[in-house]
Formats: C-alpha cells, sequence, structure tokens
C-alpha cells in the first residue's frame, strides 16, 4: 500500500488577482504578476480549470498529486512568474475541473496537460508533477516529445521499476468509497513526518477533502495495472525529481530503468516540499531547470 499511496498523493479568461511575487529564486526585485483562471477542454469535452502567468521560456508547468489541486503550487506561480509562464492545472475530477468523464487514468490525464499546454500554445516546456502527478507528467511528456525538455517529478519516483498491483488499488478504492473522511485522513498522516506543522498538516487535508469521492474512487481504480517502469523507458527527456526523505529513492536502481536518472533529496522533508520549505524547494527548482535548459 505504501507504492499506492505515494504514487496518489498521486479558453475563458478571467484576471483573478495582482499578487506582488518576491522573484527571490532569481534574486530580482519584487514585480506585480497577474495571474489569471483560465479554462479549456479535454479530448472528451471535461472542462479543465488552470492557473497561468508570466511569460518566458521554457514554460513550467506543475501538475498536483491524486486527491490534491492547483493551490498546492501557489507558491511557485509566484516564486517563477517573472521569468517563466508558469501553469498549474486541476485534473478533471480535482478542484475546479469537471467530473463528467467515463474513463479515468494515468495516460487521460496526461491528454489533460496536453490540452493545456496546447490551449496556452507552449513550444518549450519542463514539466513538475507531485505524487500521482510525475506519473501524468509521464504520460504528457510521451506525448509531446518535442516540445517537453524534462520531466521532474516532486516526492515521487522512488522506485522506478514497479507496477501498481490491481488488489492494491482497488484496497484503496473501496476505502475511500465506504469512508472517504477516514481514509484521507489515515494517507495524510503518512504523507508527513511525525513532527511535521499540525497545522500545515490540517490544512492539505482540508484542501483534499474537497475532492469528489466518486472521483477519488474511479482514479484509484484506474491505476490498477499500471507499468511505471515501462512508461519511464519510453521517455527520450531527462527525468530528474526533487524528493524527500520520508520514503528512501532507489536512484541505482532507478538508473538501471532510465540512465539518466537524479534526484535532489531534501532532509527531513515530507511529502509537500513545496508547502513544507517553500524556499528551499523553489531554490532546488531553480537548480534544475537551469540544468536543462544548457
Amino acid at each position: 500500500m505504501r507504492v499506492l499511496n505515494h504514487i496518489v498523493c498521486f479558453g475563458t479568461l478571467a484576471v483573478v488577482a495582482l499578487l506582488a511575487i518576491a522573484a527571490g529564486a532569481y534574486g530580482e526585485e519584487s514585480m506585480d504578476v497577474r495571474i489569471e483562471r483560465k479554462t479549456c477542454l479535454a479530448e472528451d469535452g471535461v472542462l479543465i480549470v488552470y492557473s497561468a502567468a508570466g511569460i518566458g521560456d521554457p514554460a513550467l508547468v506543475f501538475i498536483h498529486g491524486g486527491l490534491a489541486d492547483r493551490r498546492f503550487w501557489e507558491g511557485q506561480l509566484k516564486a517563477f512568474a517573472g521569468l517563466h509562464r508558469v501553469v498549474a492545472l486541476d485534473l478533471p475530477g480535482h478542484g475546479e475541473s469537471g467530473l463528467n468523464r467515463k474513463k479515468w487514468g494515468i495516460p487521460e490525464f496526461g491528454a489533460d496537460v496536453k490540452a493545456v499546454i496546447d490551449a496556452e500554445k507552449l513550444k518549450k516546456v519542463i514539466i513538475f508533477g507531485n505524487s500521482l502527478g510525475g506519473l501524468v507528467a509521464i504520460e504528457a511528456a510521451l506525448l509531446l516529445p518535442d516540445r517537453v525538455l524534462g520531466v521532474v517529478g516532486v516526492d515521487t519516483f522512488q522506485v522506478l521499476n514497479t507496477k501498481i498491483k490491481p488488489e492494491e488499488a482497488k484496497q484503496r478504492a473501496e476505502s475511500f468509497h465506504q469512508d472517504f473522511d477516514s481514509a484521507l485522513k489515515q494517507m495524510v498522516r503518512m504523507l508527513f513526518h511525525t513532527d511535521a506543522d499540525p497545522a500545515l498538516i490540517a490544512e492539505a487535508e482540508s484542501r483534499m477533502a474537497g475532492t469528489s469521492p466518486e472521483a477519488a474512487r474511479a482514479m484509484f481504480l484506474s491505476l490498477a495495472g499500471y507499468d511505471v517502469g515501462a512508461a519511464v523507458s519510453r521517455l527520450t527527456m531527462p527525468l530528474r525529481a526533487i524528493n524527500g526523505d520520508l520514503y528512501p529513492t532507489d536512484v541505482k536502481g532507478n538508473r538501471k530503468v532510465k540512465a539518466d536518472f537524479d534526484a535532489v533529496i531534501m532532509k527531513h522533508m515530507g511529502h509537500y516540499p513545496m508547502l513544507e520549505r517553500p524556499a528551499e524547494f523553489n531554490n532546488r527548482v531553480k537548480e534544475i531547470v537551469a540544468s536543462l535548459i544548457k
């Protein structure tokens, strides 16, 4: 169940805010950045809601994990819009995006990300994905081999040579179906170190509690049999990770699946480094972006 827990935790334009951002990660002066709420349609007609800001190539696209939403990336929209076009989307069944999907799965989520990238007319992108979002980033990159410079997992890709067991996916799906609140509390507690800030844990749980139980069940069921290693082996661009140390990352083993895999491990860090220590995390993002555009 540990693998699945980690994997899960996988238009019309309206201006919603003017935010003063401190582009401290790049050592620049503060500037006003317009954050836009935008929408587009998935291939199957499901509404996708996303936030976008800034200008500059490559664009940085951020994908949340399972049961989360695009708000988990607010700090990155603020920090990186000074030099990049930055985008964070709600996957269908999450946040503000639609629920009316008949077929759920990682490849379908990947196509949703492609729909956003196409809507934004992004030519060069680096895709970041937290937890389940890392797998989604891989699927999106496979659809856009000429536009994606790299895929960066955020507390994911601990073990690439793995396949999600059908019985594990079904068990998790049924636990959320039978008692969503209890299953969510149990899962969230497994994603932080025991001494993590209780307020931060409560905030993450509160955001995730807004997910539709029906969508959560469908999503978990769709993970059955997903072969992570097979998808990774098809990637033609670099694969990186910024991981916590709550669960170990098998860098040596992962390089047998993807020779150029590399990971930065943040000490005493749980599943959401962008929330726990955003300044440090943003510096890691800056370093990886620089390495991918050399």
